[in-house]
């Protein structure tokens, strides 16, 4: 390699270094918890609502797995389109990453005890809304996600209250 051909490589290696500074110095992280009580204990409610490709009951979206099987590293598909890959799982709770997504989008569903005959699900979504440039583009996003997952939780609770 010439002097010159180097030299080129070595700025264009260095603009991408610089650029990958930028973008994580550039995210505004952002996160919705949202929650519902429910009339049955955790465990009768997680059998209800928390497998993983049970999204698509409560979302009213399709859901098919592309690997594993409904354990840590399943990846799901949603709608077809979106991969999500499981990242963490508990007893009643599992979290997961769209890992293509521009705006690192995560989400966590969990099931709380709340005593012998009542639990709380809980969704939390996580995300960098940096990319959504202005506020009302922000603030448009967010409204958007929190009333589309309320209306899931209020669905779950449904599903998990039915006898």
């Amino acid at each position: 390699m010439n002097k010159r051909a180097f030299h080129g490589f070595l700025t264009f290696a260095a603009l991408g270094t610089l650029a990958c500074f930028r973008t994580a110095a550039a995210a505004e992280y952002t996160s919705i918890v949202q929650d519902i009580a429910v009339d049955r204990p955790a465990d009768v409610v997680w059998k209800k609502i928390g497998g993983y490709c049970d999204i698509a009951v409560w979302l009213k979206v399709t859901c098919v797995y592309s690997s594993g099987s409904g354990e840590l590293g399943t990846v799901r598909v949603i709608n077809e389109h979106t991969d999500e890959v499981m990242v963490a799982k508990t007893l009643h709770s599992y979290t997961y990453a769209q890992p293509t997504s521009p705006i690192l989008y995560h989400g966590t569903l969990d099931v709380q005890s709340e005593g012998p005959a009542r639990s709380k699900i809980i969704y939390t979504l996580f995300y960098d809304q940096a990319p959504l440039n202005t506020p009302e583009a922000k603030a448009a996003d967010r409204d958007r996600r929190a009333t589309r997952f309320a209306e899931a939780l209020a669905a779950m609770k449904g599903l998990a209250e039915t006898k």
